[in-house]
């Protein structure tokens, strides 16, 4: 599976490459597990709804999340940082 960042999203994972090594790892294994199987796994996947429906997003820690959409055999990440 590929994925696809939206600018804000790369300068989300930039800002945490900079600023807090150990939240990008984290990042980088919940991509791990989008990959697998974007609806189970750590993080609590859940789909988002309202205007973000078709989007899910899992819980990097208590403040901050990743949204992304599968599709197509792609992962387009939107969010790693703040909460939705």
């Amino acid at each position: 599976m590929k994925y696809a960042w939206t600018d804000d999203a790369w300068d989300d994972y930039r800002y945490w490459q900079q600023h807090d090594p150990k939240k990008t790892e984290e990042i980088n294994t919940l991509l791990e597990e989008c990959s697998r199987d974007p609806f189970k796994g750590t993080g609590k996947p859940e789909p988002l709804k309202g205007n973000l429906t078709g989007y899910c997003s899992r819980r990097i820690d208590k403040e901050h999340r990743l949204v992304y959409l599968p599709e197509d055999g792609c992962i387009y990440i939107v969010q790693c940082r703040f909460h939705y």
